[in-house]
């Protein structure tokens, strides 16, 4: 008895220290700090940042580059891709699965917080303009695709969406583009936290109107009369007025360019300058080509790919022909003058591909170029040579950026001897615009496919 009278004590004592211990526990085991929601104005700037193109080798440079014959890899295995012309779909997938978890997801989430707040109604429709970006690559890269329906997981539990056709997404993607810019308020509240424009609404517009331009003349082919119907919206909106509305991420030492974070380290020695690509900038007389491209012509392994061996001497640089694996292109050697494939150009470490480098989405050069291309058309009122010039420039002059000045004299050079011919004038539009986005291969492939220019001799 005198146990069980001590083994009651006991248990009391327990409970009343258990007690005890309860007071305070949820707020005790409650993280103060944390964020139970966020604001659509940070949840933008990570749907901009969820943009960047995968830093795998399985997204732009296995498949994009190599396709549109601007970057190549001889070699196979968990490189191939574009170069062997095989379809992986491991590899294929990675747009897919970079956006719709990232963009496609942060900017339905931003739109949905945002469309009932008097307080950001431009933060509501900068998000419909970036979700029209990420879906018109998507798109762009997989024709029927999940749209209307897509996103909404977590908003809805809807987790198997419908696919819709490209077709009725391009007409939504013109709708948006078109409502959203216009939409765009000068008077109401902007945030500097932007990651993008610092809440410049008027660089916003521009952004938005320049895309409807893009996204319009997507549909050349298909839907003509509906291309020029937009074409003409878009430019009366305002398109971008230079390199200072270009849409794009700035990278730092601490947050690197993706591509070029691949190609600085395990993948230095694999990707070079396909030939179709070296040869138009070097039979051009162009002077991107001493900015975009860098060679060791003596290499004879990958430990010569340094710069005590290299140059950037535009007379020297050769670009690596497309159709060989890291074997058969032995055979080429005395042809092309290289002691190994490693004696290939590359793309610039020391500027376009920079850690620091930045990552383009839209530029003010590509929107001249398609403005270029309207007027030709008869779809829009301009000088097509003055826009056509205005984009080569453009173009060279955003050289700046990676540290690479390209003279006044010297681009005047390059355009008196490259004027637009009205007889050829898709071809050299689109191909400098091939040119305008090197390393934007989302954009460079989904105007190859579109344009059918440059004329490209396929892959054997």
């Amino acid at each position: 008895m005198r146990y069980f009278k001590i083994f009651i004590l006991l248990m009391l004592s327990i409970g009343s220290i258990i007690s005890s211990c309860d007071k305070g526990f949820d707020e005790l085991n409650t993280n103060k700090i944390e964020p139970t929601s966020i604001d659509p104005e940070f949840i933008m700037n990570a749907a901009i940042l969820a943009a960047e193109p995968p830093s795998g080798t399985s997204g732009i440079l296995c498949y994009h580059l190599a396709i549109i014959q601007q970057m190549v890899t001889p070699f196979g295995s968990s490189l191939a891709g574009g170069n062997y012309n095989i379809f992986i779909p491991g590899s294929a997938a990675t747009t897919w699965n970079t956006l719709y978890p990232g963009t496609i997801k942060h900017t339905i989430d931003a739109i949905e917080k945002a469309k009932t707040d008097d307080r950001r109604t431009n933060v509501y429709n900068q998000a419909r303009i970036w979700k029209a970006f990420a879906f018109m690559v998507l798109t762009d890269n997989y024709g029927d695709i999940p749209f209307f329906d897509a996103g909404r997981g977590f908003l809805d539990g809807e987790f198997s969406p419908k696919y819709d056709t490209q077709e009725s997404i391009y007409m939504d993607i013109l709708k948006e583009l078109e409502e959203a810019s216009s939409a765009l308020d000068h008077t109401a509240p902007t945030y500097i936290i932007d990651i993008m424009y610092a809440g410049n609404i008027d660089q916003w517009k521009r952004l938005g109107y320049s895309l409807l331009l893009r996204a319009a003349m997507r549909l050349t082919k298909v839907a003509p009369d509906i291309a020029e119907t937009y074409v003409k919206k878009a430019v009366a909106g305002g398109l971008m007025q230079s390199n200072s509305d270009n849409a794009k991420i700035q990278h730092s030492i601490l947050y690197k360019n993706t591509i070029a974070n691949l190609l600085a380290a395990r993948e230095k020695a694999n990707y070079y300058l396909a030939e179709p690509f070296v040869n138009f900038l070097k039979d051009n007389n162009d002077p991107r080509l001493a900015a975009i491209s860098i060679r060791a012509p003596e290499a004879k392994n990958p430990t010569y790919l340094v710069a005590k061996y290299q140059t950037t001497d535009p007379s020297l640089q050769v670009g690596m022909p497309m159709g060989y694996d890291d074997v058969s292109i032995a055979s080429i050697f005395p042809t092309y003058g290289v002691t190994s494939l490693y004696a290939f150009s590359q793309a610039n470490l020391n500027t376009v591909l920079q850690l620091t480098s930045p990552t383009y989405f839209v530029t003010y050069a590509q929107t001249q170029l398609l403005y270029a291309e309207a007027v030709v058309r008869g779809w829009a009122e301009g000088d097509a040579e003055e826009l056509f010039a205005s984009g080569i420039r453009a173009h060279m002059n955003q050289m700046s950026d990676f540290n690479f000045t390209i003279n006044d004299s010297d681009i005047q050079t390059y355009l008196d001897a490259n004027p637009l011919d009205v007889a050829n004038a898709l071809e050299q539009i689109n191909t400098q615009y091939w040119v305008a986005s090197f390393l934007n291969g989302w954009e460079g492939y989904a105007n190859f496919l579109r344009s059918g220019y440059p004329s490209l001799t396929k892959n054997p």
